[in-house]
This record gives C-alpha cells, sequence and structure tokens, in this order.
C-alpha cells in the first residue's frame, strides 16, 4: 500500500477592503449578481463575475424552478455563457458571493461540487490555472489560485 497526501492552499482575505484593488470591483459585480438570483425554494442566493482575457466581465447567478434538478448555479450560468459568446477567451479569474435569506453568511462558502467539475473543464481546456475568489455576504474572502486546489482529484477526460 502507498499512502498520497494531497494539499490544499487557500489564501484568506479578512474582508472585501483587504482585497487587492483590482479584485474589489469584481467581487462587487457578484454582488450585484447574487441580488438579481432566483431563489425562491432556497432563499439562497449566489451571484458569480468572471473576468476572461479579452477585458469582458460575464456575471451569473442562481437560478431555481419547482423542478429542483433543473435549476442552474450562479458559476455554472456565468462560465456556459462565456463559452457560448466567447469560446476563444480564456477566464482569469471568477469572483463569487453567496449569501441566504434565512441566515447571515460569514464565511467563504465555496462552489459546490457540480460547479467544481464545471470550472475544473474549462481550466483544463484553456490550460491555465483560473484564480477563484469566494465569499459569504460580508467578512473573510478566500483565494485559490486554480480550482485544482479545491478539486484535486478531478475527472477529465483523459479517463473517458
Amino acid at each position: 500500500m502507498k499512502e498520497i497526501k494531497i494539499e490544499t492552499t487557500l489564501y484568506i482575505y479578512q474582508d472585501l477592503d483587504a482585497l487587492p484593488t483590482d479584485i474589489i470591483p469584481l467581487m462587487q459585480k457578484a454582488f450585484k449578481a447574487r441580488n438579481r438570483a432566483y431563489a425562491p425554494y432556497s432563499n439562497f442566493t449566489v451571484g458569480a463575475a468572471l473576468l476572461l482575457d479579452n477585458g469582458e466581465i460575464i456575471t451569473g447567478n442562481n437560478q431555481e424552478n419547482a423542478s429542483y434538478p433543473s435549476g442552474l448555479c450562479a458559476e455554472r450560468t456565468a462560465i456556459y455563457y462565456a463559452g457560448s459568446q466567447y469560446p476563444d477567451a480564456k477566464i482569469i479569474r471568477m469572483a463569487i458571493s453567496a449569501g441566504s435569506k434565512n441566515n447571515p453568511t460569514t464565511k467563504p462558502i465555496p462552489p459546490c461540487g457540480a460547479c467544481r467539475q464545471a470550472i475544473a473543464e474549462y481550466e483544463i481546456k484553456q490550460e491555465t490555472p483560473i484564480e477563484i475568489y469566494f465569499m459569504g455576504e460580508t467578512g473573510k474572502v478566500a483565494r485559490s489560485n486554480s480550482l485544482a486546489n479545491l478539486l484535486p482529484l478531478v475527472f477529465d477526460k483523459t479517463v473517458l
């Protein structure tokens, strides 16, 4: 038997104001997107903002449906739009903000597993890492330099 250790590195900022100045506007766009989310069932809203290498900023938010599996998360809404409208552009970074109408969200909330897989697909496709910043409505902000930190054992086309 062989033991394999997997290590993840995240960087934690005390709050929004502690972020690098070029990241704050991207996170603010994620806030605006979160405020437009359609989440009447969970009351859990998420906004995502992507910076593409062509300078475009794409936003997305979660869209729920009474038939729960038919909804879509903010991260995938933004990524799929970017992929359909700017297929040759690379995603440089992503900012995510999540909030609940039931409870305050003050700690970093990472992408769900399905979104991690979708982000991984684009990171692999573009052959460059995607920097990811994520937070609740307020409080600390986490940064990952690559999706690989959030999903180290990625399922990709090499296994198909």
